[in-house]
Parts: structure tokens; C-alpha cells; sequence
């Protein structure tokens, strides 16, 4: 065998990065960052900018200047580490290197360009190049754990091993990349990826040109790269997600997080329960009972479709003090899903067409009517008791038989496989497990009876080691956040609490923490949105509000012992759930960004029910429908971000949880502000009679800071620092 045999392949791409690496020139600017030293050189049309740790290897970003012939020299900014202008006869690029004198090694290095005629290329090497101690990109080694799915964030998350240099959260700041994806037509669909040593963000181009076109004299930023850099650092399950999530929340204010927008939802709630009483294209009747439609005048009922109704109705009827008139509607006629022969409850009714194979189930599909028969059972209705007792043997019957690994659809009767794993990956719904364990603890506290505990142990138990994998759909890994906590807090097993940020990490993997103005996209908001599915290209309704539900439990039983990331990361996807989810519905969008081709039933803009699917790359909303199964959306945001207050004449809006309300008289409160201490919150009164227009409401935080409460001309609103005690004091209107 040759010798020429026995070396490992290389392209020319990364055989040309260690020539320059290893290269000796003078840097045009230099800087340091904790124990980093950084170096910017120029090579060609290119900037350099090398990272490492005493002399050893590092990392290093490559980002094109275009110009063969560019000159660069340092420049002055204000408040960065160093700046470095280019100028040559393609344009001038202007590199700034910022970075983070608090915590972790951070840094960002931001490319903007102005070409001075139009600039046209098709292709650009990834910008992220390890390489060790004598500059060798090929000799290092490293173990990618997480990278962009689809449209998500533009993240890359690994460990370089070789050198010992840590490990790195990568991330492709999108938001500022809109300028560049509007001009070019392009859309950064799976652009951050690693295939080692082939790392981070590529540029994309018009998917029908097959070229980027920059035009002449338009200065637009290409690259927005932030490096998160930890030395010190675990590679076990749980010590990778926490630092993952630390990480992530240690520059999350660097990604342009909007203001989210006070939304009316308990005007959209009243009006959405108008339409489910009254819609011809929602209801239906079977054995003398009315039973919902999953979408408008589409699709035979189910009984995940009722129970999530049901649950979102039983809130609002605690919230408004009056139990709504439907809420027993549809409990009367819910035991028709009742199979006495298998005790379980099925999916649809026993009348259901021949259509519909009555026996297949998604595995999910078995607990989520579990979960929220259970609320109702909790709060007090005993035939959602006693249906829920009935029929919790048989789903751990099913988690048995499949060793808490579930497949993605089984048939009910036998559980035989229909079909066992997804496509897109190759695995079954692997958080099942979570949504399981909490319809266990659940039934826990119900009874009292410790087969329940110790089924959802087992089953979060056998969720461990899928790591960035265990995410299937967002709610049900939100959901198994929440029973991790639960857990930790009832059995005091550390080792819960650490498995819940598993949970978080998968979940927020598979977030968007960008805003897409891509096309119709800039019409709506995607911000800290989740795709609903591991592999699909939007975000749901359901599976928002369902999240956001399981998160508010997630922070009740976490509290102070979170670690700062999560908390932040928690609490920031609800406040922007309250704004995001309001585009959902056909009325907050324009007529030209609702789908006319429809996968399931029809869209009426008269109703108020959210459409399923929201898209960040500019797709037409409602393509796959309009959800009646997610009408209880307003009432779960209205219930937990709007708060009634005895005899006072508004309602508190807060867009974080509000933990305590205590009366100290007729008109002054004190409460405790959920959030992050690095956020601020939107606090509002809303007036609900003519008195209360002339409030004179006063607000200060537990260290007698003075908040003006401004009258906006519809509601008294503020912004409030997260994280504190407050008391409240109004005036009575005349």
C-alpha cells in the first residue's frame, strides 16, 4: 500500500485553510476576551479571525471581504474589542469584534459589505475553522451534538477535543440577516450545519438562480456570528444540556429579541366560546350529544378534540367564578368514547366512517384526553374522575408492552404496530415518555398511590441518553420538562431536576429564537416559536398554547432553583407566546398571507379559531387548517396572563406570571412578578367599567423604585423590572 493510500482524504477548501493558518503575518488588529487571545489577519479576499487559548489551537472565523486586492485597516468603535474596515475594488467590509466582559468566553463578530457594483457569487465556505497548535485543521477533533433544524436557529453546539479548547455554542444571529435574504431571495434553511471540520453558516442563495446578488452601494450585514466558549465543561447527558441552556440564555439578549405586543385575549376568549356555541361549522350531534369538530366542518370528532376544550373551559369557568354552560355539554356526552371491553377511552366515536381505520392510535394520542381528564378530575368533576381512573390501567398496560419506547401508531385493540418509526429520523414519538409521566403524577395526586410515582419514574428513566434526539412534538417534551421538576420535587432525586433541562435543551434546539421577515413572514411574528414536529416546517397552534401550559407548571415547581438559562429561556418563550400565538387567528393577518388551498375542512376569517400553521420563510398560514381542537388557546392565555381583581374596575394584565396577589386593602396590592432579572415585563390595567379610566394608579418595586403607570388612552401600562415584589395603588374613577 502506497503512502499516498494511507493519508485521509482532504478537499482543497480545508487543505487551503491550514496553508493560511499556518501562514506567519501580522495581524491588522488584536484583542482579548477572558483567557482568549484574537487575532484578525487578512489573506486575499478574506478576514481571519483567530481564537485560542495559550498558544494552543483554537477556532477561527473566516469571512470574505470579495475584494483580491482589499486593504484593511483598524477603526475605531465604540464599545468593541476591534474593529477592522476594508476597502478594495469589489466594496468595503467592516468587521466588528465585540464581546462579553461577564461569565462565559463570548464574542461576536459582525460582517457587514457594501459593494461598489453588483456583486454575484454561488457559493462561500462555511465560516467556523478549528485548527490546532500548529494551525492543522485536519489534526483536530471534535463531537457535534446539536445543529440547525430547518428553519430554526442557526445554532451549532460541540465540543472540541482536540486541542482541549471546550465547548462551543455557535450561533448565526438571522434576524440580522433579513436585509440579505430579502435582497437575495434566499431563505437559511438548514444553513448553519457541522460535519466535522466542516463547521457553521453558509450564506444561502435564490434557490432558482443558484446565486446570491448583492447590489451596488447597498451595505447589508452577511454574517452576525456569536461564539459562547466554555473551558470548563461536562459531556455527560444532563451537564451537556445545562450548559447548553446557559449558554443559550447568556446571549439571548444578543439575538434582538422584539417587544412583544399586549394582545386582547380575553376578548378573543369570550368571542371564541360565542363561536363554539353557536358555529354550525364546529358542532355536530351523535347519540343525542354535541361533540366538536378537529377542524371547520371537517374530520369526525375525537375526544382529544373534546377534552382540550373541555380543560380550556374549565379554567376560564374557575377564572370567571361561573361554570360555562358548554363545559357540560360536552362532559355529558363524553363517555361515548368509552370502550368498557379495552377500558380505555378511543379516539373516535363508536359510529365512526368507514373512512377511518377506528382501531390506530398515535401513540400520544392515548394521554394527552388522559392529561386534560385528569385537570377536570383534580378540580373536582367526578365523572372526569372516575372515566380517568377507569382508563389510566390501560395506558400503562400500553406502556409496558412497547418498555416505555412508544411507536409513532399502533392499532388499540393489540397493540401491533402500524407504524413504528418516523422518516425524518428514524424514531419512534420518543417523548411520550414525558406527557406520560405527567398524566402519572397526576394520578399520583389524585390518589395517592405510589404505582403511579413509580410508573412516571420509569418512564423518564427510560428516556435517558437520547439527548438533542428526544424531542418529537413540542408539547410533549414540554410536558416531560414539567414532570421532571414535578418529580425532583416530590422524591427530592436530583437527578429529575437535571433530566428536565434534557428536556428543555431538545426543545429549545428545535425553537426559532429569530424574527423571519422573509416574504409574507413580516407579517407576523415566529420569534421564540417551536416547530411542532421534529421535522416540520411550522409552528402549530396547539402545540404553542400547550407548551406555554406546561411551562407555567414547569416554573411553579421549579422557582429560585432553576439555573439562570432555563429560567430565562422558560419564561421569555411564554411572554412571546402571548404575542406570537395572536397571529394564528385569520383576523391579525393580511388576506394575502392566509392559504386558499386548504388539507383539511375550509377557513372561515369569521370564526374565531386559530389556523394550525404558521410558517417563518414566508408561506401562506392555514395550509393545513383551521384548529377548533386549538379553540382553547384564548382561554388559556387569557386565564394565566390576565388576572381578576375583587371588586376592582380592571383586569391586571402582566405578560410574565404573576406568583402572589395578596389584598393589603380595598385598593392596594401586592404581588410577585415572575421573569428573568436580565428582562423587563409588560404590566397593564385594563379597565372594564368607566371607573376604571380614573384610576391615579401607583406601582413600586419591593426597593421603593416609583414606576409611572401611562395612561396609553385604552389601559394604564408600564414596564417593570422581572423577578420582583410589587405593590399596587389605584384610586376609585368617577
Amino acid at each position: 500500500m502506497s503512502e499516498a493510500e494511507t493519508l485521509p482524504a482532504i478537499d482543497p477548501v480545508t487543505a487551503l485553510a491550514t496553508k493560511i493558518l499556518q501562514a506567519d503575518n501580522d495581524p491588522v488588529a488584536k484583542a482579548r476576551q477572558g483567557r482568549l487571545d484574537v487575532e484578525i489577519h487578512l489573506h486575499r479576499d478574506t478576514l481571519w479571525v483567530k481564537m485560542r487559548r495559550d498558544r494552543e489551537g483554537g477556532l477561527s472565523l473566516r469571512m470574505p471581504v470579495f475584494s483580491p486586492d482589499a486593504e484593511c485597516r483598524p477603526i475605531k468603535v465604540a464599545g468593541a474589542l476591534a474593529a477592522v474596515e476594508c476597502k478594495g475594488s469589489l466594496g468595503v467590509a467592516r468587521l466588528v469584534l465585540r464581546g462579553e466582559t461577564f461569565g462565559l468566553e463570548q464574542l461576536r463578530a459582525t460582517l457587514s459589505f457594501k459593494p461598489s457594483r453588483d456583486l454575484s457569487f454561488e457559493w462561500l465556505p462555511r465560516d467556523l475553522v478549528p485548527f490546532d497548535a500548529e494551525g492543522d485543521v485536519l489534526a483536530t477533533q471534535g463531537r457535534v451534538e446539536a445543529q440547525q433544524r430547518k428553519m430554526n436557529t442557526g445554532l451549532l453546539y460541540f465540543t472540541l477535543d482536540r486541542p482541549a479548547f471546550g465547548k462551543v455554542l455557535y450561533l448565526q444571529n438571522l434576524t440580522a440577516l433579513n436585509d440579505y435574504f430579502d435582497i437575495t431571495g434566499s431563505k437559511p434553511e438548514n444553513a448553519v450545519v457541522g460535519e466535522w471540520p466542516d463547521l457553521g453558516y453558509r450564506p444561502p442563495c435564490d434557490p432558482e438562480t443558484g446565486k446570491a446578488v448583492l447590489p451596488a452601494q447597498r451595505e447589508m450585514v452577511l454574517y452576525d456570528t456569536i461564539l459562547v466558549i466554555r473551558g470548563y465543561f461536562q459531556n455527560e447527558e444532563a451537564d451537556s444540556a445545562w450548559q447548553f441552556l446557559d449558554m443559550l440564555g447568556a446571549v439571548y439578549h444578543w439575538l434582538n429579541p422584539p417587544e412583544p405586543a399586549l394582545r386582547d385575549w380575553n376578548a378573543r376568549a369570550e368571542a371564541t366560546i360565542r363561536d363554539l356555541e353557536s358555529s354550525a361549522d364546529a358542532r355536530v350531534r351523535h347519540y343525542g350529544h354535541t361533540y366538536f369538530h378537529p377542524y371547520t366542518a371537517s374530520e369526525y370528532p375525537d375526544v382529544m378534540v373534546q377534552l382540550s376544550i373541555a380543560s380550556a373551559l374549565n379554567d376560564w369557568g374557575r377564572w370567571r367564578g361561573e361554570k360555562p354552560a358548554l363545559l357540560d355539554e360536552i362532559m355529558a356526552g363524553i363517555d361515548k368514547f368509552y370502550d368498557e371491553g379495552l377500558g380505555t377511552l378511543r379516539r373516535y366515536l363508536p359510529n365512526v366512517g368507514k373512512d377511518k381505520d377506528a382501531d390506530a392510535v398515535d401513540s400520544w394520542y392515548l394521554y394527552h384526553p388522559l392529561l386534560n381528564l385528569s385537570n377536570l378530575a383534580l378540580d373536582g368533576d367526578e365523572k372526569a374522575r372516575e372515566l380517568f381512573l377507569e382508563s389510566i390501567d390501560f395506558g400503562i398496560k400500553a406502556a409496558h408492552h412497547f418498555d416505555y419506547k412508544w411507536p409513532i401508531m399502533y392499532k388499540v385493540t393489540d397493540f401491533s404496530v402500524i407504524t413504528d418509526i418516523a422518516e425524518a429520523d428514524n424514531r419512534g414519538q420518543t417523548d411520550v415518555g414525558g406527557i406520560y409521566a405527567w398524566v402519572m403524577l397526576q394520578a399520583f395526586e389524585l390518589t395517592h398511590d405510589d404505582r403511579f410515582l413509580a410508573e412516571a419514574e420509569k418512564a423518564i428513566s427510560a428516556a435517558e441518553g437520547m439527548r438533542f434526539d428526544l424531542n418529537y412534538q413540542a408539547n410533549l417534551t414540554a410536558w416531560g420538562a414539567a414532570a421532571c421538576i414535578r418529580l425532583w420535587r416530590i422524591t427530592n432525586r436530583k437527578q429529575h431536576l437535571n433530566q428536565s433541562y434534557v428536556y428543555l435543551a431538545s426543545f429549545f434546539h428545535n425553537s426559532q429564537i429569530w424574527k423571519s421577515d422573509i416574504g409574507l413572514s413580516r407579517h407576523w411574528t415566529n420569534f421564540m416559536g417551536v416547530t411542532c414536529l421534529q421535522d416540520a416546517p411550522y409552528m402549530a397552534a396547539y402545540e404553542c398554547f400547550d407548551s406555554y401550559a406546561a411551562f407555567e407548571r414547569y416554573l411553579d415547581y421549579g422557582g429560585p432553583d432553576l439555573i439562570s438559562g432555563a429560567r430565562l429561556l422558560v419564561n421569555e418563550f411564554c411572554r412571546h407566546a402571548l404575542d406570537r400565538a395572536w397571529f394564528y387567528y385569520v383576523d391579525a393577518l393580511p388576506k394575502e398571507g392566509v392559504a386558499t388551498e386548504i388539507r383539511n375542512g375550509h377557513i372561515d376569517p369569521g370564526l374565531n379559531f386559530p389556523l394550525e400553521d404558521l410558517y417563518p420563510d414566508g408561506q401562506k398560514a392555514g395550509q393545513v387548517g383551521q384548529e377548533i381542537y386549538g379553540a382553547g388557546a384564548a382561554m388559556v392565555y387569557a386565564t394565566r396572563a390576565l388576572h381578576r381583581i375583587d371588586d376592582a374596575p380592571f383586569l391586571l394584565f402582566c405578560d410574565s406570571f404573576v406568583r402572589a396577589i395578596h389584598r393589603l386593602d380595598k385598593r392596594t396590592l401586592n404581588l410577585r412578578i415572575d421573569g428573568h432579572e436580565t428582562t423587563r415585563v409588560r404590566l397593564a390595567l385594563l379597565p372594564t367599567t368607566a371607573k376604571g379610566k380614573g384610576l391615579a394608579p401607583r406601582l413600586w418595586t419591593s426597593e421603593q423604585q416609583a414606576l409611572d403607570l401611562e395612561w396609553t388612552g385604552s389601559h394604564y401600562e408600564t414596564w417593570a423590572p422581572a423577578n420582583v415584589a410589587m405593590v399596587l395603588v389605584w384610586e376609585e374613577g368617577k
